[in-house]
Formats: structure tokens, sequence, C-alpha cells
């Protein structure tokens, strides 16, 4: 299965902080990530897990029961998929932090995002949320520390006392927080291997990274989403982590969820280039140089973020990288075999981004036929969530322009009433009511309220108002 991929692992991150998808759904798509060539899961809970005692104040409203997490598994090993759970334990602590009970552990005050790491209790808790987890988890190789974006990391007052002592930085301190959070996996779960985001790595010195004792007790994961990655460059951070005496290395890409904070629909184009350029990444170095690579797929930019394309409508995206790493390029061999995969007849251009050339191991004609919004003459295609993907397309493409032309005035608001519970019925298939409203709300009825009353002011003065429902708005009243 692994094709010429230098890829050893290939794992689908699912951020669940936004629109978890229901286990119904993942029952439906586990076996096309499979068949693409995934063969593990990146599963970011945060507030989706059910946490017990203490920390039962970290559940979302609709987080997911132990049953479920244990049918999440025993559906991920169904489809040879191997899971990673994905705990953050210093920056990205909105979901907990934002509690008041645990107010008093933030490294601000003011923000919810980055943990103390002065606090013996900061420990403590994210000791207790890695433990639970890995109770779930009982058989997880890795386990996913989180540690990016510790955000005024050194900017509370115990760390501006702290940095005031000879020889104490930052950099000392971030490494400090890291080891003890490893050193924790490592002796209550002594198979467990931690992975930990690279980005609060790189700057540090070859030297005091190697003196920390970190190298010996995490494996960093490379991320880097961008378009234009530098190659050359990624490939100097790795001999420098290897030096360091980092054991393994793993690659981070995004399949979704990086090019926008509220992104309706996937570039795919964007994110193609990002794995092409990583396929580079891995062929610059020795084979075994990376241990794999996660997909990630960001459902919103931090915990207070909206939402970012929805899980469904990403899946061409992912079914495009996943294929490129499995077979090493995007060809028309790779294009027709997504198709297919897809239930697409063929992939359109919607929205071109014109690049001077092709980049390397694409085929032209293949790239020139890559759609942002991945359109198909025929439809969406028959993959699960594809009735999602053509509506929202329709609402993101055309609504806004429809209610702006203003073209047909009896029709026009009924047309996109009927659209509008069509999406969201199929929304309600796959998502929670809370995020289906939240996507509603943020993309559909304010375009809708705008267009209502726009036809109310006609209608005045013009005649009676049409006499039609819309979701979401109340049409009780006379104008």
């Amino acid at each position: 299965m692994s094709g010429s991929s230098p890829f050893k692992m290939r794992l689908v991150h699912l951020d669940l902080k936004g629109a978890p998808p229901k286990v119904s759904y993942l029952s439906e798509i586990f076996p096309l990530f499979h068949a693409l060539g995934a063969n593990g899961l990146l599963i970011e809970y945060e507030d989706m897990f059910p946490y017990e005692g203490h920390l039962r104040l970290l559940r979302a409203k609709h987080a997911y029961s132990p049953f479920e997490i244990k049918e999440i598994l025993h559906l991920a090993t169904l489809n040879n998929l191997e899971v990673i759970p994905l705990v953050q334990t210093f920056g990205h602590m909105e979901f907990v932090l934002k509690h008041e009970a645990l107010t008093h552990l933030r490294e601000v005050a003011l923000f919810p995002n980055t943990l103390n790491p002065h606090e013996a209790e900061s420990l403590a808790l994210v000791g207790a949320m890695i433990d639970q987890i890995m109770e779930l988890h009982p058989s997880a190789r890795w386990l996913h520390i989180g540690c990016d974006e510790v955000y005024y990391l050194g900017e509370g007052e115990a760390s501006r006392q702290w940095l005031q002592q000879e020889q104490n930085t930052k950099a000392k301190l971030c490494l400090s927080h890291v080891k003890a959070v490893a050193s924790h996996v490592q002796a209550r779960h002594p198979a467990t291997t931690p992975l930990v985001w690279d980005d609060m790595l790189r700057d540090i010195p070859e030297d005091q990274l190697s003196a920390s004792g970190v190298p010996q007790l995490v494996e960093p994961v490379l991320w880097d989403y961008g378009a234009d990655l530098d190659i050359h460059g990624k490939a100097l951070l790795m001999e420098k982590y290897r030096k360091c005496g980092f054991s393994q290395l793993w690659a981070a890409s995004a399949f979704k969820g990086a090019t926008g904070v509220n992104q309706a629909l996937t570039p795919i184009e964007h994110h193609l280039r990002n794995h092409v350029q990583w396929l580079q990444v891995a062929g610059s170095g020795p084979a075994d140089m990376l241990q794999g690579i996660v997909l990630t797929g960001w459902q919103r930019y931090d915990h207070f973020s909206v939402l970012c394309e929805l899980l469904p409508v990403g899946i061409p995206s992912l079914a495009v990288c996943l294929q490129s790493l499995l077979h090493g390029g995007f060809a028309e061999d790779v294009k027709a075999r997504v198709e297919n995969f897809l239930g697409i007849s063929s992939l359109e251009i919607t929205d071109f981004m014109r690049y001077p050339t092709p980049q390397p191991c694409l085929s032209p004609h293949a790239w020139a036929r890559l759609s942002s919004a991945s359109l198909c003459r025929e439809g969406a295609g028959s993959f699960p969530g594809s009735d999602i993907l053509a509506l929202i397309t329709q609402v993101s493409l055309h609504l806004r322009s429809s209610v702006d032309a203003l073209l047909e005035r009896d029709s026009l608001l009924a047309r996109w009433s009927a659209l509008v519970g069509e999406l969201e019925a199929a929304l309600q298939r796959v998502f929670y009511s809370d995020t289906v409203e939240e996507w509603l709300e943020e993309n559909v009825y304010p375009s809708l309220q705008q267009l209502q009353g726009l036809l109310q002011d006609l209608s005045e003065a013009a005649g009676p108002p049409p006499s039609l429902a819309s979701p979401g708005l109340d049409t009780s009243q006379d104008p």
C-alpha cells in the first residue's frame, strides 16, 4: 500500500475543537481514509474527550462518551488506522483555562491560551489529562502533547522574576516544561512516546537542545503548511534535530484549515503544492529521517476562532494529498484514481491560481485541472459528505452574489431558503446541532437577513411581501 511514498506513517488529523463529526460519520469516512492511503489518525480531542472527576468541567456539550471513544478506536482498527491521541499541555490551553476554576493557572491573567509552567498544580493538571486519555488509549504507541505556539511565555509575573536570575531564558523555561510533561508520560506510560510540535524548538541553539534532555524523551513534528516552504531550510533543520539527539522526526502538512481563519472552501492547489514540497524535503535526506507525516486538517485556528472548512468539504483535498504522498507526486493516473475514489467525473477549475511553471512531480494537465473549490461537472461526488460539499459550494460561491444581484425578487428568497433547509438537514446528519447553528450563523443567515430586508423594502414600495419563511429567521411579523 505504501507505493513510492517516503513516509511510512501517513496520519489524518482530526481537529475536534470545532465541528466534531458524529461517530456515525466517522464510520463512513474511515474506510475512505484507508483506501486513499492513510494508515493512522492523529485525534485532537480537546473538549470532546469525556474527562471525569475534577476535569469533568472541560467537557463540551456534545463530548463523546467513553463508549463512543471505544467505538472510534474500534472503527479505526477495522480500517487499519493507528490512533495517536493529542492533548495540549502548554499552549492552546483555552479550553482548559477559560474556566473560572482554573484561571489562576494562566501564564498571563488576561489570556487563557498559555499555562503557567511555574505552578506545581499546572503539571498536575496536564498529568491528570494525560492519564485519563491514556486510560482509554492503553495501546497507543505515541501521544502528542502539543506544546506549539506558547504565546506569552515568560510574560507572567512568576516568569519575569525567574528570568531575572542569571542564565535563565525563555528557551530554558520552555524546555523545562516540555521535559516535565514528557517525563510524566515516560514514568506513567513507558510504552508510549510523546510527540511535540516543533515551532518552539526551532530557534533554540543546538547545544542547549542537546543538553536539555528533551531529545531523549520526545519526537518533534516539523510543521509547515505553506505552498512555498523552504525545502533546503527544512533539510538543515532536520539535520540540526538529529545532531541534537532526537531519534525520530515527523513532518506535518495541511490538507485544509490553513489558508484563512474563516475559509469555507478548500484551495486544493495550495495544499497539493505543500505536499509536493514535503515529498522533496523527504527526498533530500536519509530514507529513514522522517518517521511519518501528519496531514493536519484544522477546524479552528484556536478554541475561540470561527470554523474553517468543514471536514466533508476538505475530503477532495485530502484525497489529492494522500494519493500524491502515496505515489510520489500527482500525475494523470493519480488524478484518475482520486476521481474514482470520490465518485467525481472530473475535477474542474473555479478559481484557478496561475503559477509560472508547474511544480515538480505534477503533470501540467493534472495541475491545470485542479479546482480550489474541488467542483466537478456532474456534482461534488459520491463520497460520504459529498452532498455537504455540493451545497456549501453553492452557498459560498453564489449566495452573496445572488443577493447582491437581486435579479428575481419573488423567487430568490424562496430558492435560497429551500437550499439552506437542505444544507441544514445534511449538516445535521454529520455534526451536532451547535456546529450546524454556528456554521449557518457565520456563513448563511447574515446574507439571508440582508436579502429579506431588501425584499421587505421593495415590497413596501411595490406591493405585498412574498409569503415564505427562512431557516433561522423570524418572518412572523408584518414589515
